[in-house]
């Protein structure tokens, strides 16, 4: 049975994984599979959830918030920023889902101190336009 590696890679993890017979993930274009044998391509992977198998084993889940893969020569690199790996697909889910709701929550909160701080600059250009602030 033909089988391809899988590297997994973060900025804190790496991860080889031999006898892999199938990848599945998601672009901008749909759901899309890779086998043994693909040949090369390169695409952005959606945020969500990917999953792979090795030969004789069970479906493992990656979630990640969106990735880039390439495959070449029987090697498939997916490579994100952080991807967790589960074989419990539900604990994979909450998990992507606990580090959306994250990343939303520190999104706003640089949106909040942006706001402020052209308030802020807004407030001294005015200001400074009524004379009532000296140059540096």
């Amino acid at each position: 049975m033909r089988t391809f590696v899988l590297h997994l890679e973060s900025a804190t993890q790496y991860e080889r994984i031999e006898g892999v017979v199938s990848f599945v993930g998601e672009d901008a274009s749909g759901s899309f599979g890779i086998l043994p044998g693909h040949g090369r391509m390169s695409t952005v992977l959606e945020v969500g959830l990917s999953r792979f198998r090795v030969a004789g084993g069970e479906w493992q889940y990656l979630a990640a918030p969106g990735a880039v893969v390439r495959c070449a020569e029987d090697e498939l690199h997916f490579s994100a920023r952080r991807y967790l790996r589960d074989s419990d697909l539900e604990r994979v889910r909450v998990a992507l889902q606990e580090e959306l709701l994250a990343e939303e929550d520190a999104l706003q909160s640089v949106k909040l101190s942006l706001r402020r701080l052209e308030d802020e600059m807004l407030k001294r250009l005015w200001k400074l336009g009524r004379g009532q602030e000296a140059l540096s």
